[in-house]
């Protein structure tokens, strides 16, 4: 059996009891203040509790033989908390007499006795608790159906996010895959050795990427791994046009988080920055941890950002944005404000990508 249900129906259980048990401490306090019996608050009490749960059974024995598992009407719910009063009245009070050594005397006695006030304030009584405990049962449902509605909205989050991984894929490996091919066609003839090293790489890039676009969660190490097999494809396409630089501490190899957060940057940095550059670049990736957060850096000595680019602007629909608002976007749905993500100039040319991401988390 689920240990979540377990819990949530021992949960529910501890606060029904605990409301009954206010319930009750509640009606000894009237009969002890208000009627004022010649009996002490704790003797009022005790019988309050033995009557109190002796109805809560009633009820409950009553409910399941008329409606076994199904719902029960409002109204005929409330008739049986009536009933269940003077049965419950007479079987807690009898146990309670017992408990104190005296003779339980019968029902009709009880009545004659002028107990009867007492059996038909019990019978308001269970109707008045009937009706807070049905409320109380309908705010269950309704929280218990939230938490469904939660737990099915954070599935389709989590179908959407990884959706959207796989649309970034898709949206990143065309046009790095067919450049690559093409490459590699023509190193085959003039030069087999750097063809057979690109052609590894890109087995590598491909194995790699293929299990990042599988998991919700990913290694440090692992998205290392992409990126020097992804920049070592390109550093042989494009040669001495690129250089690059992936530093990784040890002990962050093991950090977990989600994957395809460092390759749309990377890839922007080199289409957007490097790529169009005479001369090319360099590119640097590295993590550190300062403060309990994870920053993880890609800098680039590009052609830099456009002299009109806002950092609060969100121009999604341009091509040289997609993955920064793609980012963007997982990181407002993974970490909320938590987690920060700039784009600033570097010295003296270049950009330098920022993310931010809690180590807490």
């Amino acid at each position: 059996m689920n240990p979540r249900f377990l819990f949530d129906a021992a949960w529910r259980g501890g606060k029904s009891l605990m409301w009954l048990t206010i319930f009750n401490t509640v009606v000894a306090l009237f009969v002890t203040i208000v009627m004022q019996t010649r009996q002490s608050f704790l003797v009022n009490w005790v019988f309050s509790m033995l009557i109190g749960c002796s109805i809560d059974l009633v009820i409950a024995a009553m409910r399941w033989i008329i409606w076994r598992q199904q719902k029960p009407h409002r109204i005929a719910f409330f008739v049986v908390c009536m009933a269940a009063a003077p049965i419950g009245y007479l079987i807690g009070g009898n146990i309670g007499l017992l408990i104190y050594g005296v003779k339980a005397p019968s029902f009709l006695s009880v009545l004659k006795n002028g107990e009867g006030i007492l059996v038909i304030m019990s019978m308001f009584i269970s109707l008045f608790g009937g009706v807070f405990f049905w409320n109380q049962s309908k705010l269950a449902e309704l929280e218990a159906e939230q938490e469904k509605e939660k737990a099915r909205s954070e599935a389709i989050e989590r179908q959407a996010m990884q959706a959207q991984l796989q649309l970034l894929q898709a949206q990143i490996e065309p046009h790095m895959l067919f450049n690559t091919l093409a490459n590699l066609q023509g190193l085959i003839a003039i030069d087999p050795a750097r063809a057979q090293n690109m052609l590894e790489q890109l087995i590598r890039y491909l194995r790699a990427s293929l299990n990042s676009s599988r998991t919700e969660k990913t290694t440090l190490r692992h998205e290392f791994e992409l990126l020097g097999a992804y920049l070592e494809l390109l550093s042989i396409r494009m040669g001495k046009r690129l250089s690059y630089q992936v530093e990784l501490p040890t002990d962050l190899e093991e950090f977990l988080l989600p994957p395809m957060l460092l390759q749309p940057l990377v890839e922007n940095a080199i289409k957007h920055g490097l790529e169009p550059k005479v001369d090319g670049g360099h590119i640097q990736v590295s993590a550190q941890v300062q403060a309990e957060n994870l920053h993880l850096k890609v800098i680039d000595t590009g052609l830099g950002l456009p002299h009109d680019y806002d950092e609060n602007r969100r121009t999604e629909h341009h091509q040289s944005h997609v993955g920064n608002a793609n980012v963007r976007e997982r990181l407002l749905a993974l970490y909320g404000e938590q987690a920060l993500f700039t784009l600033s100039a570097n010295s003296p040319q270049g950009v330098i990508a920022h993310l931010c991401i809690p180590v807490n988390i």
